[in-house]
């Protein structure tokens, strides 16, 4: 047992010596019980957290390393096969008929769509590993460096472009880079079989707060469909019709999810799709 004693005296002599005192006696044992259970389990608690930042940091080494084989290993055959077959369209064009050929342009396409593939999954596994440092971006300029570079890919194609000027927003600039990318790449690609495109960049007020826009007037897509839109390889339009690996809002879903915001998107069939996105913190600086 564990008694918790207090008291006080409360008369003393003509000497100052104590003749009475009052007090208590507490037991108290249930509480040390309790104290001491608390305090082995939150050593428990910091053992197995210990562990398992340990655990963490060797899966972090081995995607490293996995990342490493991927980007070198996987790379250096996929070069190969692309660069043979230019080399037999490139100097055996008039030995091949037109099938051969064919199966060449076929051999060298299916390699290329697996290196942008590579490429897609290694920025997938790095927004994980990215260490989150925030500050002021300018959102604008970074959306008119990416459609200059687009527009320069593509000169012959008209798109009308709406980057609203002044959109800044506090985030990790590389992260946001690679998401503003794709959402304006998708916007691009959805939208190339209009003859009056249109791509729109904006800050609008939804119910969920102030939200970053990224709008089109493409393709769109059915949106009961749209639970696995940021999923790996889910694709609302076939390879035939658009090109791409299915990994781009798997990614833009990642950073988002990363800075804590949210991601989410409106479209209709063949009249464009919206995606909004809301970060931390949005004011302007």
């Amino acid at each position: 047992m564990v008694v918790l004693g207090s008291g006080r005296v409360i008369s003393r002599d003509a000497e100052g010596k104590p003749l009475r005192m009052v007090g208590t006696h507490i037991d108290i044992t249930g509480r040390k019980e309790y104290e001491g259970k608390m305090l082995h389990l939150n050593e428990e608690l910091e053992r197995k957290v210990s562990e398992r930042t340990a655990q963490l940091q060797a899966v972090n080494k081995e995607l490293e390393a996995f990342s490493y084989s991927v980007s070198h290993d996987l790379r250096s055959p996929l070069r190969s096969i692309d660069g043979f077959s230019n080399v037999l369209l490139t100097d055996y064009e008039n030995v091949l008929d037109e099938e051969g050929r064919e199966n060449l342009h076929t051999i060298r396409s299916a390699s290329q769509r697996m290196g942008h593939l590579i490429d897609d999954l290694l920025k997938l596994s790095r927004v994980s590993r990215t260490e989150l440092h925030l500050y002021s971006v300018d959102v604008s300029g970074m959306a008119e460096e990416i459609r200059n570079e687009l527009q320069r890919e593509n000169p012959g194609r008209k798109v009308d472009w709406q980057i609203a000027p002044g959109l800044t927003a506090r985030a990790n600039g590389r992260l946001l880079q690679i998401a503003l990318q794709n959402l304006l790449s998708n916007a691009w690609k959805y939208s190339s079989k209009k003859e009056e495109a249109t791509i729109a960049v904006s800050r609008v007020t939804t119910g969920r707060g102030e939200a970053f826009c990224v709008k089109d007037n493409g393709a769109g897509f059915d949106m009961r469909y749209a639970s696995g839109l940021f999923r790996s390889f889910q694709r609302m339009h076939s390879s035939r019709e658009f090109e791409g690996t299915g990994i781009g809002l798997a990614i833009v879903h990642r950073i988002i999810l990363k800075h804590g915001g949210e991601i989410w998107a409106e479209a209709e069939p063949d009249k464009g799709a919206a995606f909004f996105f809301t970060l931390p913190d949005q004011r302007v600086y």
